[in-house]
């Protein structure tokens, strides 16, 4: 079943991607930096909330991992 029709594996997803978005923006802010319009401007806006919401980010990470050790 594809990542789009599961409801947790589609928050899974979204939380790797704002995860993986902010470690790169940490590592090399100028690659994510130039790009705030078009299809490159979502990886920027993820980066953006993963530094910005960082602590509520962590907490979901937390809480998803929890829930696919236990519950699966």
């Amino acid at each position: 079943m594809s990542a789009i029709f599961n409801f947790q594996s589609l928050l899974t997803v979204i939380l790797l991607l704002i995860c993986t978005c902010a470690y790169v923006r940490a590592l090399a802010p100028s690659l994510l930096d130039k790009n705030k319009t078009g299809l490159l401007g979502i990886f920027w806006k993820c980066a953006r909330i993963g530094e910005r919401k960082s602590p509520w980010v962590a907490c979901c990470c937390v809480v998803m991992a929890f829930s696919i050790l236990f519950q699966q």
